[in-house]
This record gives C-alpha cells, sequence and structure tokens, in this order.
C-alpha cells in the first residue's frame, strides 16, 4: 500500500464559474486558473500521482500546454486514475478538507463526494469530503482564495 498527499489553492475571481470536485455551484465568483482550476480535483490528481511516485499534475499536465486551457479538470482524475489501474494499483480511499470561507459547502459535500467516487470508480464510502472555513484568518479566511488537501490511499494488486 501507499499513501499520497496532494495540495491546490487557487484565487477567486470575478467572471469565472466555480467548480469543486467537479461539480458547478452558484457563486458570484470563480477559482482563476489555467484549466477549470478545480482545487479539489488538482489536490486529488496530485494525491493519486505522488502516491504512485509519479510526480505531479504540472508534471502530468503542464500549463503550459494549450491543450489544457479551460479544461475540465475531471480528465486529469480520469487519466491518473486509469494509468493506477494499468500498473496494477488500485484507490482504497481518499479523504478530502476543502477549506473555503464562501460559499458554505455543507450542502454539496454530498454530491461532491459522489461525483469523486464515480470518477474513481470506487464506492462512495471509500471517499471522505469535509469542509472548513478560514475563521476570517489569511487569504482563505478573507474569501480570496479556496484550497484543498487530500489524501489518497492505494494498493497494489499485481500477482
Amino acid at each position: 500500500m501507499r499513501i499520497g498527499l496532494g495540495h491546490d489553492t487557487h484565487r477567486l475571481v470575478e467572471g469565472r464559474p466555480l467548480i469543486l470536485g467537479g461539480v458547478r455551484l452558484e457563486h458570484r465568483r470563480g477559482l482563476l486558473g489555467h484549466s477549470d482550476a478545480d482545487v479539489v480535483l488538482h489536490a486529488l490528481t496530485d494525491a493519486l500521482l505522488g502516491a504512485a511516485g509519479w510526480g505531479d499534475i504540472g508534471d502530468a499536465f503542464p500549463d503550459t500546454d494549450p491543450a489544457y486551457r479551460d479544461c475540465d479538470s475531471s480528465r486529469f482524475v480520469r487519466e491518473a486514475a486509469a494509468r493506477l489501474r494499468q500498473a496494477g494499483w488500485r484507490v482504497v480511499n481518499v479523504d478530502i478538507v476543502i477549506f473555503a470561507e464562501e460559499p458554505r459547502l455543507g450542502p454539496v459535500k454530498e454530491e461532491i463526494r459522489a461525483n469523486l467516487a464515480r470518477l474513481l470508480e470506487i464506492s462512495p464510502d471509500s471517499v471522505n469530503v469535509k469542509a472548513k472555513t478560514g475563521e476570517k484568518v489569511g487569504h482563505i479566511g478573507r474569501a480570496e482564495a479556496i484550497g484543498c488537501q487530500v489524501v489518497a490511499l492505494i494498493d497494489d494488486q499485481r500477482p
């Protein structure tokens, strides 16, 4: 078994949709980035790649590549998970913490969880999603950014 840790943070800006865990939320601002800037899916991708020892999202899907401009970040998770399966790994579980002062994420945590389980092709009870505010401290607490941390456990399925 191996464990991987992923982290991502993006600034909130006007004129962009807010997408977290592949779920579009109604909010006046969205996250700024080369792709759709989904911090949950970026951190998840980093955790999966890290568990396998394959670098990070910037290595696998560089923001200098125009192919990823405004890309749906679900693609990164699907491709990382497929690479794991092809190499004989199975995702056991993921634990996710989303750091956001706004919007309140309680009402969408289950939708995010279900979407992540679908993308990873694992049971929803193997996905945990937590939401924390910044308690008005720092860039997250001032609602200038949203961050995410993910831990992923993978298991070697090779004979």
